[in-house]
């Protein structure tokens, strides 16, 4: 099952926008969100900082600020054809 990971800040309205616009795309999938906030962590917020939302692929960076839908979904179909 693939599962993404969701960087971003609790008043975020990006990154609001970025998991409700994921929300279905990763149910089509069958994959999980993990939502966390750079916020509580401080390599994180370092590293994320202003670029947030951020959303991660088995390591690989997808997407930040909007999400790129068809760069997610082929992902998920590589994904999905690899296994």
């Amino acid at each position: 099952m693939a599962s993404f990971t969701l960087y971003g800040r609790a008043w975020c309205h990006l990154c609001d926008d970025m998991k409700a616009e994921l929300e279905p795309l990763a149910a089509e999938f069958g994959a999980d969100i993990e939502w966390i906030d750079i916020d509580t962590d401080a390599t994180l917020e370092a590293r994320y900082d202003e670029r947030v939302p951020v959303l991660v692929l088995d390591g690989t960076e997808l997407c930040h600020y909007r999400l790129d839908a068809p760069r997610v979904r082929a992902a998920l179909e590589a994904r999905a054809a690899s296994s």
